[in-house]
C-alpha cells in the first residue's frame, strides 16, 4: 500500500509540475502576445499619424519659371522660390513663414492674405504685388522692390526695409491686417 500512496504522491507531484510549466508557458505566450501587439499598435499609430498629418514639406522652386502658378491656400513653410519667375503667380492665403524668395520675380502676383513671417524677400521685385492683408511680420525685405505694391491691411512688424522703400509705402499704406490687429501705418512706422 506505502507503494501505491508513494506512486500517487509521485503522479500528483508530476501533475503539479507539469500544470506549472504550462502555467509558465502561457504566462510566457501572453507577455510576448501583449509585447507583439503594442509593437503592432505602435507602427499602425506612426503609420497613421503620418499618413493623414497635413504636416508642411518644403519644396524647392529655385530658379524655376512658374508665372501665373497657383499656390492659393498651400502650406509651402520653409520652401525655397530663390530667383524664381513668379510674375502674376498666386499666393492667396498661404501659409509662406521661413519662405526664401530671394532675388525672386513676383511682379503682380497675389499675396492677399498670405502669412511671410519670417520670409526672405531681399532682392524681390514686388512690384504692383498685391499684400492686401498679408502678415510680412519679420521678414527681410531689404533691397526689395515695392513699386505700386497694394498693401492695405498689411502687417509690416519688425521687417527690415530700406528707409526710400519705407517711405514710398507710407504713402499709400492704410487699413488695420485683420489676423494680428495692427494698423499698417504703426507697423512701418509712418509718420
Amino acid at each position: 500500500m506505502n507503494s501505491r500512496l508513494s506512486d500517487r504522491i509521485k503522479v500528483s507531484q508530476l501533475s503539479s509540475s507539469h500544470n506549472e510549466l504550462q502555467l509558465k508557458r502561457r504566462r510566457y505566450y501572453l507577455i510576448w502576445a501583449t509585447i507583439l501587439s503594442l509593437f503592432v499598435w505602435g507602427i499602425v499609430g506612426l503609420t497613421a499619424t503620418i499618413g493623414f498629418a497635413p504636416g508642411a514639406l518644403a519644396l524647392e522652386y529655385n530658379k524655376e519659371i512658374l508665372v501665373e502658378a497657383d499656390f492659393s491656400g498651400r502650406d509651402l513653410t520653409d520652401s525655397s522660390f530663390t530667383k524664381a519667375n513668379l510674375r502674376q503667380s498666386n499666393f492667396s492665403n498661404s501659409n509662406l513663414s521661413g519662405v526664401s524668395f530671394f532675388a525672386a520675380n513676383l511682379e503682380s502676383a497675389n499675396l492677399e492674405g498670405a502669412d511671410l513671417t519670417n520670409a526672405t524677400l531681399d532682392s524681390a521685385r514686388l512690384i504692383k504685388t498685391n499684400l492686401t492683408n498679408a502678415v510680412l511680420e519679420g521678414a527681410f525685405a531689404a533691397n526689395t522692390k515695392f513699386d505700386g505694391a497694394i498693401i492695405d491691411g498689411a502687417d509690416f512688424t519688425d521687417v527690415l526695409l530700406r528707409p526710400d522703400e519705407q517711405k514710398k509705402l507710407c504713402k499709400v499704406a492704410k487699413g488695420t491686417n485683420p489676423v494680428t490687429g495692427r494698423d499698417t501705418r504703426d507697423t512701418l512706422f509712418c509718420p
